[in-house]
């Protein structure tokens, strides 16, 4: 089975993933909020009632679709990072849907968080908990022109 390549070996491909992954979060979270604010308005304000499920279910959303279609949301488009399994294949739709899932899961706790961040500053393929989970890690976009 082929591997992404080993970060000890070739640590530039995977160099400053927690910074991109922080300021794609960011981005994320503006187009997100940008989104709801949207639906919110069209809803005449009735959204508001129901914003927590309302905020997951617009953010699994986008970052389903995204990640389906792109190999990575519009903040990761941005600092040129894609979602990729461990043997270097692009994740199929339903992977992208757990890995949305098990993000927002992972945000909606302290504690999630934390391990999550965690795991990224530890693990050699600097994988979020739900990235470990599902055997994928975030590269560098440059690593597919090798």
């Amino acid at each position: 089975m082929t591997r992404l390549p080993d970060p000890e070996h070739e640590p530039g491909l995977y160099s400053d993933l927690l910074l991109k992954r922080f300021l794609a979060w960011l981005v994320d979270l503006i187009v997100t909020f940008t989104i709801i604010a949207g639906i919110v308005v069209l809803t005449a304000f009735i959204g508001l009632f129901f914003l927590p499920v309302l905020w997951i279910v617009v953010s699994v959303t986008y970052r389903t679709v995204m990640l389906s279609n792109h190999g990575a949301t519009l903040g990761m488009l941005l600092v040129a990072l894609r979602l990729r399994h461990l043997d270097g294949r692009r994740p199929d739709p339903v992977v992208c849907l757990w890995h949305a899932v098990l993000f927002s899961g992972s945000m909606v706790t302290v504690v999630g968080q934390v391990v999550s961040v965690g795991l990224m500053m530890t693990t050699p393929y600097r994988q979020g908990l739900n990235d470990l989970i599902l055997g994928t890690t975030m590269i560098n976009r440059y690593l597919e022109d090798h």
